[in-house]
């Protein structure tokens, strides 16, 4: 063994931790500012309807600019791109915190969003570059998936604890030195990108159509429930984001270069992926909205006592996206976790649902809430590892992308959905109750996709975690 592949032999572990933690600063940032958000509200002034922009301004900068991001992994270098996103991170989350005014912190949330959308694609397109596809890859994405699900059952523990103690500004401000921690420490435990992925087309239109459709389409989404979904802002948003991505796959045929190769829509294996993971989000986005309202406007929970009922959630999904994960998948192949861990996500919010009740309680619904919490961690790893397999190096940060950008899409749409549902008149309870079956439902569909994947590889056998 040569003495570069020594030392990168003996670096894979802090690497791979690094990157871990880069996925928790991801997940903590996007769950701990709800918990905040009465606080926030009461703070800066935000009226009812203003204050959903604290979480909508992230989400459309999020979700919009992904497929931007990954292209820029794949061309401009997935080091490089993981340091200039962190280092973003952390300095619009220190503007957020420190601000006194309401449109300085959506702004700055939105540039938040705009630090994701850089970083989950470099983040992936590090870990499926640096791991051989295999068992390595798979222990990689299963530290990875457990560290992003415990980030976001701790995001509404840490929101909870941290708006009690100190206020809402540290809310943001926590997220600074993991940011910039992570960022300095880059250089040191990440070798430097391969000169011959840099450089090449980078197809401008399409980028910039693909980040205005999505864009458009989230803000559409997020905007329906506020503004009405025949105004402008909903539908009006909806239908131009609409064409303009129709109008990216035209642009895709027709350039040199690019933005997403048509090689990558012929991988059958990841675009089941991208159709799972588009399920997957609308369960988790149904779920923790159903569970929170039940939790605060059914049982009367705290802020506090919410966050802390999402624990035994964020354990079993890192377990499940943990150990249990890499160990079938290094065993079974990708397709029996994909499809076992949606079928549980699947029964566990159909139990979560009918548990829930005038008068019940939180145990009545918890054995629900496990099961919905293994089957989530379980399938999210999984779905990684199947967007993963089989596409060149040179792609994997486009595919980690595409991958992304349909869980974002999926999380808008069924909250957006869900909402409706819900919403649409009667007890409480009984709309939480529909619009949980028909979340089940959809997650179910999810399972029964997941079972038509094809891996590009026979399992590597069994092995052990770590």
């Amino acid at each position: 063994m040569a003495v570069s592949d020594v030392r990168t032999s003996r670096r894979s572990g802090p690497r791979l931790a690094l990157l871990a933690l880069a996925q928790f600063v991801i997940a903590v940032d996007y769950n701990n500012v709800y918990v905040a958000l009465p606080d926030i509200g009461a703070g800066l002034g935000f009226s009812a309807q203003s204050l959903q922009w604290v979480v909508s301004a992230y989400a459309v900068a999020f979700g919009g600019l992904l497929l931007l991001g990954g292209r820029a992994a794949d061309r401009l270098g997935a080091r490089r791109m993981f340091v200039l996103a962190l280092l973003t991170y952390g300095l619009s989350s220190l503007v957020g915190g420190l601000a006194t005014h309401q449109h300085v912190l959506v702004a700055a949330r939105a540039v938040q969003g705009i630090g994701g959308a850089l970083l989950l694609p470099a983040v992936l397109a590090l870990i499926n570059t640096r791991f051989p596809e295999g068992r390595e890859r798979n222990r990689a994405l299963a530290v990875w998936g457990s560290a992003g699900s415990g980030g976001l059952a701790a995001g509404a523990l840490l929101g909870g604890v941290i708006t009690n103690a100190w206020g809402w500004p540290w809310v943001l401000l926590i997220v600074v030195p993991m940011a910039v921690g992570a960022a300095a420490a880059a250089p040191i435990l990440i070798a430097q990108d391969p000169p011959g992925r840099r450089g090449g087309g980078f197809d401008l239109p399409g980028a910039l159509v693909a980040t205005a459709g999505v864009s458009l389409v989230v803000f559409g989404l997020v905007s329906g429930p506020e503004a009405g979904w025949m105004s402008v802002r909903g539908l009006g948003a909806l239908a131009v984001g609409t064409l303009l991505v129709l109008a990216f796959c035209v642009i895709e045929r027709t350039v040199k270069d690019p933005l997403v190769t048509p090689a990558l829509f012929r991988n059958r294996g990841l675009l089941t992926a991208m159709a799972v993971a588009f399920l997957h989000h609308c369960a988790l986005s149904s779920g923790y909205y159903l569970f929170t309202v039940y939790l605060q406007n059914v049982l009367g929970y705290t802020a506090l006592q919410a966050g802390l009922a999402f624990l035994p959630l964020g354990v079993l999904a890192m377990v499940a996206g943990g150990k249990v994960a890499v160990t079938v998948l290094n065993r079974r192949g990708v397709r029996v976790p994909l499809a076992t861990g949606m079928f549980g996500y699947a029964v566990g919010l159909a139990a979560l649902v009918a548990g829930m009740s005038v008068g019940g309680s939180y145990w009545a619904v918890l054995p629900g809430v496990a099961l919905y919490g293994f089957g989530g961690g379980l399938a999210f790893t999984a779905v990684f590892v199947a967007a993963s397999s089989g596409v060149a190096p040179s792609q994997q940060g486009v595919a980690s992308a595409l991958a992304s950008t349909s869980l974002q899409m999926g999380a808008s749409v069924g909250l957006a959905l869900i909402l409706i549902i819900a919403n649409s008149g009667g007890a409480v309870v009984d709309g939480l109750r529909t619009a949980g079956w028909v979340a089940a439902g959809a997650t179910l569909l999810g399972g029964l996709l997941a079972l038509t994947f094809r891996s590009h590889q026979a399992p590597a056998g069994g092995g052990q975690f770590l």
